[in-house]
């Protein structure tokens, strides 16, 4: 296969920029400042119109964590089937139970609906909120789950990089391991050396202006009067690393 790189994308201009700066698959999705949550039809639309890229789409309906009611999960089941409808290549979701386990019954339930699809099955960074690393790996290759996102159980990847490992090395024949958070052009290569791993993924952010953000003491900012985007020149950067390591 080959080392994939794979751009966190919040918008349809980050997944332009995505496919500018060399990119083949993205992660799609809505409200990065809050982790990443469902994207708009619309996005998915555009994107599948105007680029080639592999778009594995973001079902999550709400942040904080991953126990789900029973409402939350009638709408990411539904969300996965519309998305899975009109383009998306796989679904990335994460379903726990209050004690931090996997929700064995609705991870099944959204494994299903994405295999009859025949498309592909990502568990997202929930897996970093579980107790029993290995219980959650290996009930996850029984259930068909064909990716893992993880940041080794950490807040960033450099500092869950053992973990990593030991996952790639004990689990990698049996489910894929895409490393993400904190990975950037100027650490991937080490990290890549150190890890072994053939998967990484990166927002490769940069910063824009919206001068509507703070007017007279109306507040929308989390960055000060600026919105994360995807740079294509830093995607671009990574990518020439990754290819040529």
């Amino acid at each position: 296969m080959g080392k994939v790189v794979e751009i966190c994308c919040g918008s349809y201009y980050d997944a332009l920029q995505a496919q500018y700066g060399g990119a083949k698959r993205i992660e799609l999705n809505s409200a990065l400042h809050l982790g990443g949550l469902t994207p708009s039809l619309a996005t998915l639309l555009k994107v599948k119109e105007n680029t080639d890229l592999e778009v594995i789409c973001m079902v999550r309906p709400r942040g904080a964590g991953f126990c789900y009611n029973d409402e939350d999960f009638e709408i990411m089941k539904l969300d996965a089937e519309i998305l899975l409808d009109n383009g998306a290549d796989g679904i990335a979701f994460g379903c726990l139970n209050e004690e931090g386990d996997i929700n064995i019954s609705q991870t099944r339930e959204m494994v299903n609906i994405i295999k009859s699809y025949h498309k592909t099955a990502v568990f997202h960074r929930a897996i970093d909120c579980v107790n029993d690393i290995d219980e959650s790996m290996n009930i996850l290759i029984t259930l068909g789950v064909d990716r893992i996102l993880t940041s080794g159980l950490q807040s960033k990847a450099l500092r869950g990089k053992e973990m990593i490992k030991y996952l790639y090395d004990a689990y990698g024949n049996s489910i894929e391991i895409l490393a993400g958070s904190g990975i950037n052009a100027g650490n991937v290569k080490k990290f890549l050396d150190y890890t072994g791993i053939d998967q990484v993924h990166s927002s490769c952010k940069d910063w824009q202006l919206d001068p509507t953000t703070r007017r007279d003491g109306v507040d929308f900012s989390f960055n000060g009067d600026e919105y994360d985007v995807v740079s294509n020149e830093l995607v671009e950067m990574l990518i020439d690393i990754v290819v040529s390591d």
